[in-house]
């Protein structure tokens, strides 16, 4: 018992051996030695060196956690992916002919870039960005198809492909006439127009009907009462108004057309138009609208309008070569 005891306090003088060892090693490192008497001392307001943790019998090390950094958002495929789709589908979408295109692709543009929205810490801007172009690309393509449908209406039934030839002499003279409001200072109107019509006798042309206007006669009541006992008489005031014409078939349908689709109507003063069906009278030498023509096929006949008698000559006839041929006008006289 008592040589257990002296061997604990061997080892207690040991170990205080050991640790006055170690202050006096920390000691010399950090001054020149132990103080001695009669050695200036460390002022109070310098601050002493702290003492090392290590040396700190039973005191254990603390480690200070390491700062933390914002994580760095992952690329976001799925918005890429929905961008790229977006920028194709709108270039597509401004290509006339390349429209159907960019409306398949606009589409999957928008849902894959909703999709890529809803990815856990991903990027979000492509995927707003294709979203947005998505959009817009499909607003352009609505105008683009829209313009696209109107120019084809319009080159489909424009009426730019009407043609009219005067007779010589008559283009002469209108020639000179034209010649002589100019030295007067008027300006003459665009030939066809009701201010300025054809002659009688001007070859009308479309793609498919010419249209020529052989003769005008006025006052011609007496002849299409008689023509037929069925016909009545004008209405007080008015007269009968026979027109010659021809219609001839250019196109090249195997199954032919009817000069039906050729219209000839008379433009009163007043700015009324009178069709020929108006009235119940059978012209006489009618025209036949209703039998097929084909290709250089040609029908020649009278057509009865019932006009104003005091300004019967002040009209102009307005004559469309086929549906989709160009109005012009032709003067009575």
């Amino acid at each position: 018992m008592i040589a257990s005891t002296r061997v604990r306090a061997g080892r207690r003088r040991r170990v205080l051996t050991l640790w006055d060892f170690r202050i006096c090693e920390y000691w010399a490192m950090t001054s020149s030695g132990p103080p001695r008497e009669g050695s200036q001392q460390i002022p109070p307001h310098q601050a002493q060196q702290p003492f090392p943790a290590h040396y700190d019998h039973g005191a254990s090390t603390q480690t200070l956690p390491p700062p933390q950094t914002k994580a760095k958002k992952q690329s976001n495929v799925v918005g890429l992916i929905a961008l790229i789709t977006a920028v194709l589908g709108f270039i597509f979408a401004c290509i006339p002919g390349a429209l159907i295109v960019g409306w398949i692709l606009l589409p999957i543009a928008f849902v894959l870039g909703l999709v890529s929205l809803f990815l856990k810490d991903k990027s979000k801007w492509m995927g707003i960005t294709a979203v947005i172009l998505s959009i817009v690309g499909t607003v352009v393509g609505v105008v683009v198809f829209l313009t696209v449908v109107t120019t084809s209406f319009d080159e489909a039934f424009d009426s730019g492909n009407t043609t009219v030839v005067e007779p010589s002499d008559d283009a002469v003279a209108d020639d000179g006439a034209a010649e002589e409001d100019a030295a007067e200072g008027e300006a003459a109107a665009e030939a066809g127009t009701r201010g300025n019509p054809y002659p009688i006798g001007s070859v009308i042309e479309s793609d498919d009907w010419r249209v020529v206007v052989n003769s005008v006669t006025l006052a011609a009541t007496d002849a299409v009462v008689s023509a037929n006992e069925f016909n009545e008489p004008p209405a007080e005031g008015s007269e009968y108004m026979l027109v010659n014409y021809s219609a001839t078939y250019l196109g090249d349908d195997p199954d032919g057309q009817i000069p039906a689709s050729v219209t000839v109507e008379y433009v009163t003063a007043d700015s009324t138009t009178v069709n020929s069906f108006d009235n119940s009278v059978v012209a006489p030498e009618a025209i036949d609208t209703t039998s097929t023509l084909y290709t250089d096929g040609t029908a020649t006949g009278n057509a009865a309008f019932e006009v104003p008698t005091t300004t019967a000559d002040q009209g102009v006839l307005a004559v469309t070569p086929g549906m989709l041929g160009d109005k012009v006008f032709v003067d009575v006289q």
